[in-house]
């Protein structure tokens, strides 16, 4: 009767080989995306889209990405490979908010000295402290 034997080789130290073996990798170092290489990948899915950020993702392995497209912004993840394009909320689990939602925040906030005010009604006085900027449509 024939006998098997098998045998590994164990190579102490050597984890290379294993992507993120010890979570010690910092992907920023191998793994870039600019705005354009994200336009490129992404117009074929959505052609009419505007790249608003590109940054790393909580999640290792994934950009988070802030876009514009058909006049809405909204936040969209590709991996580093640029095959996947995942759409949808990213939680922390450990803080319970919604990550997707404050990076949405953060690109849709409005710079106020960027608001035209030459036609403006203003009431009170306009050289105050605080101002308030009230948006109205009569129809």
């Amino acid at each position: 009767m024939a006998s098997i034997v098998c045998a590994f080789l164990i190579v102490p130290g050597n984890d290379r080989a294993f992507a993120f073996a010890q979570g010690e990798q910092d992907c920023q170092k191998c793994h870039t995306l600019s705005n354009d290489q994200a336009k490129k990948t992404l117009t074929e899915m959505i052609p009419d889209v505007k790249i608003l950020d590109v940054r790393p993702s909580a999640v290792k392995g994934l950009w988070e990405i802030g876009i514009e497209s058909g006049g809405r912004k909204g936040i969209v993840f590709i991996d580093y490979s640029g095959k996947h394009l995942l759409a949808g909320n990213l939680f922390s689990i450990q803080t319970k908010t919604n990550l997707t939602q404050e990076h949405l925040q953060e690109i849709s906030k409005v710079d106020v000295s960027q608001i035209p005010l030459k036609d403006a009604l203003v009431m009170g006085d306009k050289n105050a402290k605080h101002k308030v900027i009230v948006f109205d449509d009569p129809d």
